[in-house]
């Protein structure tokens, strides 16, 4: 492969990595008037493009399992990425359904991720009742206590919580989010209203813009913006972030949900 194949076959794998994590941080920036909104199981299906070009898949789903509810995220590189760069990302996060929370409460986020020749395989246990998140390796052993306080939120699992709050255009939202070891005070912005256009339909929606802190996720610098019906589905019908060459977009294309 020449030097300029090999640059832009580069350029086109960060700025997938770059929406494979926005997809993956989604969850943490959905945002609905009401909890009643929210119905399970649902599943949500998208395209990943780049400038225009298809570069993986990525979805959602939500479900309730032996009384816990249970939340996996997938992300997968097209055939002809994977050819040179393979992604597959698994993220899953279980909740705990108590009395005191609307939605329950954090109880284990499993990270796995393969990015060509780079891996991870990260676990955290929350115990809420000590204030304590307990960090595991599981690739080289590294293990940690955290401190958090009662209001931490793991990056999957959060919009759930979110979803419970009251959006207001101009008004920002912050949550307190643990991710990556770190603890991490997080702003989204509600910008305006707008009408779009996708394979599914023309949709009425709610333009937000998370405020991203979390090291490895995408370059501060990079707009990234969100796109919410709206309506009391309030469904994630795109996702768009800017990369040092065009843009990368999270286009929702199909799975199971209200129609």
């Amino acid at each position: 492969m020449g030097v300029n194949a090999f640059c832009s076959y580069r350029i086109i794998i960060n700025s997938l990595r770059s929406l494979l994590f926005v997809f993956l941080w989604l969850s943490m920036f959905l945002l609905c008037r009401d909890a009643s909104a929210l119905t399970l199981p649902e599943k949500l299906v998208y395209d990943l493009t780049w400038t225009g070009i298809k570069a993986g898949t990525a979805t959602q789903e939500i479900a309730v399992e032996k009384g816990e509810i249970k939340i996996v995220s997938i992300a997968r590189s097209a055939d002809w990425i994977t050819v040179f760069f393979p992604v597959e990302d698994r993220i899953e996060s279980i909740l705990t359904i108590t009395p005191e929370s609307k939605l329950g409460l954090s109880k284990s986020y499993n990270m796995k991720t393969r990015e060509g020749s780079h891996r991870r395989d990260r676990e955290i246990q929350f115990n809420h009742a000590k204030g304590i998140a307990y960090y595991k390796d599981n690739l080289n052993g590294e293990k940690s206590e955290l401190p958090i306080a009662a209001a931490t939120l793991d990056t999957l699992s959060s919009f759930y919580f979110v979803r419970t709050l009251k959006l207001e255009v101009g008004k920002s939202v912050f949550l307190t989010i643990l991710d990556n070891k770190k603890t991490w005070n997080v702003e989204v912005q509600v910008l305006r209203k707008e009408k779009i256009k996708t394979s599914l339909g023309t949709f009425e929606t709610i333009v937000i813009k998370p405020l991203m802190q979390s090291e490895g996720i995408i370059d501060k610098k990079g707009e990234m913006l969100i796109w919410l019906t709206d309506d009391k589905r309030l469904l994630p019908v795109k996702m768009k972030t800017k990369v040092k060459i065009g843009s990368v977009t999270a286009t929702l294309v199909g799975g199971s949900f209200p129609r």
